[in-house]
């Protein structure tokens, strides 16, 4: 039985990548041996057709993949490279210390603040690099969701040094627009409670 699905992420130096199946359900693994004849590169949105089979731990595979539609060529410069993520996590990553050391002067912040950031950001990094390791090895993956949560707990901008240095998880659009609203939701949040509003909160007279 053969299913048509879009290739989802691609890692072109080790030749494997997953596709997201137009009947829905979790994205399916996919490596460079099994397509049926290579006519370049495989990109990003490119409809295929394939057949399923189990791999040597019970995860699902493509196998006896086709091409049915491919992407334009003049469509390829609109994705994200790396030189454009490096810019965008240099930026961030610059104002938010900005941020940080003006909240710090205007209301005199507690260091444990930077020491909440600093660990969560090694946990989220190391959370990253665990997730990739696994789609690697076809294991059981990180949830996005937990991710998420720990770039919204204050673990962003290990989760973004992750992205740009381990190339993880910086092409998907759906899981960058949601990682970019956890950065500007805790950036928010962190404001909020070092404000005199908020300082009651967690630093009670």
């Amino acid at each position: 039985m053969r299913f048509e699905g879009k290739l989802k992420s691609w890692n072109d130096e080790r030749g494997f990548g997953f596709i997201e199946s137009t009947q829905g359900g979790q994205e399916i693994f996919v490596h460079v041996k099994a397509f049926r004849t290579r006519t370049g590169r495989p990109q990003i949105n490119q409809d295929f057709s394939f057949e399923i089979e189990l791999g040597p731990q019970g995860k699902k595979r493509a196998k006896n993949i086709e091409v049915v539609r491919a992407v334009p060529t003049q469509a390829s410069p609109r994705r994200e490279s790396p030189a454009q993520w490096g810019t965008a996590t240099l930026f961030a990553l610059s104002l938010f210390l900005i941020t940080f050391a003006l909240v710090a002067v205007l209301w005199r912040s507690p260091l444990w603040f930077a020491g909440v950031y600093l660990v969560a950001s090694v946990i989220a990094f190391l959370a990253y690099a665990s997730d990739k390791s696994a789609a690697r090895r076809q294991a059981r993956r990180t949830p996005e969701s937990t991710l998420h949560l720990l770039a919204l707990a204050g673990g962003w901008p290990g989760a973004l040094l992750a992205q740009q240095f381990l190339r993880h998880k910086s092409i998907k659009s759906d899981f960058r627009s949601a990682f970019w609203t956890t950065v500007i939701l805790n950036t928010l949040g962190f404001v909020a409670l070092c404000s005199p509003l908020g300082r009651p909160l967690w630093a009670p007279p």
